[in-house]
């Protein structure tokens, strides 16, 4: 249902002018898909829109498109740049960022979309991942931390 929602989303906004998450909302729920506001807001977020001035001097939502290869060098920098230290307990991760960095930390893990990841929470410096199970945790530990140390 997602990648239908959001394949519905880029239509909208290659075919009609969308300033407001809210009327991003409304012209979903008219094409029969039942959205909140939290569930455009994440959309939103994974398919990197943006406002972008026009030419009437308002502003309106598109999808910035970034190549693969930029995306997962944005992601590896992030995570080398802010990953202090990773640690695992049953099947949830514990990774400890610099301080303001766990969102953009738990943001480039994401999307990563790994299937054994169920979903992330992040504070100030510690991102929460949760697997769905324990070996899933050690692999997805093992796996971050060969993407920041690849040479170890």
């Amino acid at each position: 249902m997602k990648k239908q929602r959001q394949e519905a989303i880029r239509m909208l906004l290659s075919s009609q002018r969308v300033e407001t998450q809210e009327e991003l909302a409304d012209a979903l729920r008219a094409q029969g898909f039942q959205v909140t506001q939290a569930t455009v807001s994440r959309d939103m977020k994974e398919m990197h829109l943006t406002k972008m001035a026009i030419k009437d001097g308002g502003y309106a939502y598109t999808v910035t498109e970034y190549p693969k290869s930029e995306i997962t060098e944005r992601r590896t920098r992030i995570l080398r740049d802010a990953l202090v230290q990773i640690d695992h307990a049953g099947h949830i991760i514990v990774v400890k960022t610099l301080s303001g960095s766990a969102n953009s930390v738990a943001e480039a893990l994401d999307s990563m979309e790994w299937e054994e990841v169920l979903g992330s929470i992040a504070g100030d410096n510690t991102v929460f991942l949760v697997t769905r199970d324990e070996h899933s945790a050690e692999t997805v530990s093992h796996r971050i931390w060969h993407i920041v140390h690849p040479d170890k």
